[in-house]
């Protein structure tokens, strides 16, 4: 096995949970490279660290496995992982789950999706990529999913060497599959549908509209497929207008709407940022959700994402009627929580609206994080009082 010899003191975050060893943390190699293969990672003293997947070819040089010098990286290995995730989601008991949520399961590279009977599936790392079948045999046995479907299609798997791919893994299903969350029914397009077919992560921040929605008009901003906007409808809203950009995403969230008899909700093909701007919507709503695509996908670009998030609650505060409520969101990892809180002030100031903070909260708990880990930690929502 390929010895990873690191530079010195840097196995410090690794010892202490950190699942990353960067292409800059490396001093040198003892053996021959595969990679995708398992390597063994040591301190410039020859102290064993952990085992991981390598790919020299990547940034991210080694992805950990294990810190247990005794364990055996096979397929029994994996199907312990698998197990011990899929405790967890079976522990909450939700029909549509994150069922393996990568690094922070312990299973770098690799995100399962469970959409009633059948799983959506992300291979992003090349080791995890090499095994694909084995993952897939373990899937079929520990979940006794009817269906596995690949949505390997993101621009990530490139920076590992590998090619944006998808399609069936194991039987042939019709991709636009029937779920139910919080006794709303709705259609997720495994095939062409948003990351795996759906936002899985903001279950419960969409079921916390139980405490806002009742009697309001509500405007649900970058709405995708209305799941916020149907569960404001459950949730006794008046009126609620879900605007997105794309024409194919208010198709469905008014087949969705028709689905639950929700004739309440009005999907509108716009740009959300020219909407808020618009004449006559001033006073409107006394709901309104902001949640954005991440603006910021690299720290580069964080600055022209930040004028974004602030222009768009900005905007959202003008808008809103006196009392009203705002659920703001970010997606992005390199809006920190901090940075985010900042903006919101600064929204405000500049909107010359006061506010009160009423709530923050994360990703739903089938998509854990390592507190070490400051990347997995990036889907932030504050909900406000505007008055």
């Amino acid at each position: 096995m390929l010895k990873v010899i690191l530079n010195k003191n840097e196995e410090i975050n690794i010892l202490n949970g950190y699942p990353w060893v960067f292409n800059n943390e490396v001093n040198n190699f003892l053996g021959n490279i595969e990679n995708g293969s398992v390597c063994s990672v040591y301190t410039i003293d020859n102290r064993f660290v952990a085992y991981g997947f390598l790919n020299t070819s990547s940034k991210i040089m080694v992805r950990i496995l294990s810190l247990d010098e005794n364990e055996v990286i096979d397929k029994e290995f994996f199907r312990k992982r698998i197990k011990y995730a899929l405790e967890h989601r079976r522990n909450l008991g939700w029909s549509a789950t994150r069922l393996i949520f990568s690094e922070a399961d312990f299973l770098p590279g690799l995100v399962v999706d469970k959409y009633g009977d059948y799983l959506s599936v992300q291979f992003m790392s090349l080791g995890m990529d090499k095994i694909k079948k084995d993952i897939v045999d373990i899937l079929v046995e520990e979940t006794k999913c009817k269906g596995i479907y690949e949505r390997s299609d993101m621009p990530v798997r490139e920076k590992e060497g590998l090619e944006q791919t998808k399609g069936f893994l194991y039987g042939k299903f019709d991709p636009r599959v029937e779920v139910e969350e919080d006794g709303i029914r709705f259609i997720v397009d495994i095939e062409n549908g948003q990351k795996t077919g759906y936002f899985l992560d903001q279950k419960l921040n969409r079921d916390i509209l139980r405490l806002y929605a009742k009697d309001q008009v509500v405007l649900d901003a970058f709405s995708n497929v209305g799941g916020f906007a149907l569960h404001a409808c459950k949730y006794g809203a008046k009126h609620v207008d879900a605007c997105d950009i794309s024409q194919r995403a208010c198709d469905e969230i008014m087949i969705n709407a028709k689905m639950n008899n929700f004739n309440q909700l009005e999907a509108k093909c716009v740009d959300v940022f020219d909407y808020l701007h618009s004449e006559g919507i001033k006073d409107k709503y006394s709901v309104i959700i902001l949640d954005p695509p991440a603006f910021s996908k690299n720290k580069e670009s964080l600055k022209k994402a930040y004028r974004g998030y602030k222009e768009i609650n900005m905007q959202a505060m003008k808008i809103i009627k006196s009392g009203g409520y705002l659920l703001t969101f970010s997606c992005s990892q390199h809006m920190t929580p901090d940075l985010f809180l900042e903006m919101i002030k600064e929204a405000s100031l500049d909107a010359k609206r006061k506010i009160q903070f009423l709530d923050f909260r994360i990703q739903a708990p089938d998509h854990p994080a390592l507190l070490n880990s400051d990347e997995q930690l990036y889907l932030k929502c504050v909900i406000l009082r505007v008055l």
